[in-house]
């Protein structure tokens, strides 16, 4: 009994793999050769993210790596708070040292959770630092880490250049002057195109708490009282054709609630109106105002060949007392679980039945409507686009292993996930192309498994391609006008 015991100790042993190796995810020799020969070395287009033009047209460069670890990242936030971490080591006023020290007790407990995975991924990858973060290592891995920043060749735009970045889609608000784009674009030295993305969030949102004042701040970029919904109207316009003379050929919106209540550009001037005056909305209101907004904006984006971006799904600002002291975007939102299906329907619908629906790339927040929005893309499809309507990747709460692998499970059984334009990193730090990895490995799993169940031939010629456009090529194509 002793010996058989000892031999099947031994073969767990043997079939225990290495912590991150280099086929780490990839659990089948077709999963390892679809990586290594093919998605590995693709360039990125990372066409959404929250990074700072600015950093990138100054190549940033940065004292520590606290400062571009934990300086804006909510999901590391989240993480040490309910580690019971208190708040002065979070966005308090503790050294940069003392935050990372503090990062570095919840490490060790994060089983289970993307953070391990992407950590160590960007230590290995930018730091060459193979050991895991922990009590232990911390003060070593802090030296080691700011050793290199404080060196030679350590910045934003050395950071894009080494991760093979081709494209970077900022996230831009229809106010910005774009000088950072702009001197971006003119600097014949930096061969990665960064691109603003025009975000209206504020306009469309006329229950916001500031809107008012918003309106007044965006006609005066273009020298325009805005006293009625034509002249909104008019302005955007002219923001939007701003945005496209610099570059801008994809928007974005953040829809927490899609809404869709019919009614006529009357009715929204008198809703307006009615805002601008400080007077409360209806619901019914809010909803007409924003799905003929929506409807508006769209055709504009139609008109020029633009891709809108729809996310959908957040409910942010939940911990009022922590809004009030720290503001929106600092990890106290969640996933919302509002109905979507009929509401985005019609909206898509309204654009469609005059031709003017842009190319649309779809985000869920619930993974209870990966389903729904599977299903969405074919009901508008055609135009001699290939993939015109797009789910697109796992978004925030679901830009993990088990969400990844859902969203392409619903993507594959329901559409084509060989037209699938690929992975985003919507992050605000240079560290997180590691998560383009993180995404080629699952996919190629993903493709890989299929393979080795026989439910898709080992055609490596076909499959190759298929992983190398999803990686890069299809995003590339789509952007095109």
């Amino acid at each position: 009994m002793e010996k058989f015991m000892d031999a099947d100790a031994a073969v767990g042993v043997i079939e225990k793999k290495k912590f991150m190796d280099d086929n780490f995810l990839l659990s089948t020799d077709t999963a390892v050769t679809l990586y290594h020969d093919y998605a590995k070395e693709m360039p990125i287009c990372d066409y959404h993210c929250h990074l700072n033009p600015k950093e990138i047209a100054e190549d940033k460069r940065y004292n520590n790596i606290t400062e571009i670890w934990l300086g804006g990242d909510h999901y590391k936030w989240r993480t040490m708070r309910s580690f019971g971490i208190e708040e002065k080591y979070i966005t308090g006023d503790a050294t940069d040292y003392e935050k990372f020290e503090a990062f570095a007790k919840v490490m060790p407990y994060l089983i289970g959770n993307p953070m391990y995975h992407w950590s160590h991924l960007e230590l290995k990858r930018y730091f060459g630092i193979e050991e895991t973060l922990s009590p232990k290592t911390c003060k070593s891995i802090w030296d080691r880490c700011n050793e290199i920043i404080n060196g030679e060749g350590f910045s934003a735009r050395a950071m894009i250049k080494n991760s093979n970045v081709k494209y970077i889609g900022t996230t831009d608000d229809p106010i910005d002057n774009l000088e950072y784009h702009i001197a971006i674009a003119k600097d014949e030295s930096f061969d990665c195109e960064v691109r603003p993305s025009f975000r209206p969030d504020k306009v469309v949102k006329i229950h916001g708490e500031d809107f008012v004042g918003y309106i007044g701040k965006l006609g005066e970029v273009e020298n325009t009282e805005i006293k009625d919904y034509a002249t909104l109207l008019t302005v955007l316009e002219k923001r939007l054709d701003f945005f496209v003379e610099n570059g801008c050929n994809i928007t974005d919106h953040s829809l927490e609630r899609v809404y869709f209540r019919n009614a006529t550009e009357e009715e929204v001037d008198a809703i307006f109106k009615k805002a601008l005056s400080g007077e409360t909305l209806t619901i019914e209101e809010i909803e007409k105002y924003s799905t003929l907004t929506m409807i508006s904006l769209g055709r504009m984006y139609s008109k020029r060949k633009m891709v809108m971006q729809l996310h959908i799904g957040a409910l942010r600002n939940n911990n009022t007392r922590m809004f009030k002291k720290l503001g929106a975007d600092v990890g106290f939102d969640s996933i919302d679980d509002g109905e979507v299906a009929t509401s985005l329907s019609r909206l898509l619908d309204s654009l469609d039945i005059t031709d003017e629906l842009p190319k649309t790339i779809l985000y869920c927040l619930n993974p209870k409507d990966n389903e729904v929005l599977g299903t969405m893309l074919g009901n508008f499809q055609g135009g001699g686009i290939a993939g015109k309507i797009q789910f697109g990747s796992g978004w925030w709460f679901n830009d993990q292993k088990d969400g990844m692998e859902r969203q392409m499970m619903a993507l594959s059984q329901l559409g084509l996930i060989s037209q699938f334009v690929g992975m985003l990193t919507d992050s605000r730090s240079f560290l997180s192309y590691t998560r383009h990895e993180y995404f080629r490995r699952i996919l190629c799993n993903y493709i890989g498994g299929l393979v080795e169940n026989g439910e898709y031939p080992a055609d490596m010629e076909i499959l190759g391609e298929i992983i190398q456009n999803i990686c890069y090529n299809n995003i590339d194509k789509y952007l095109q006008k």
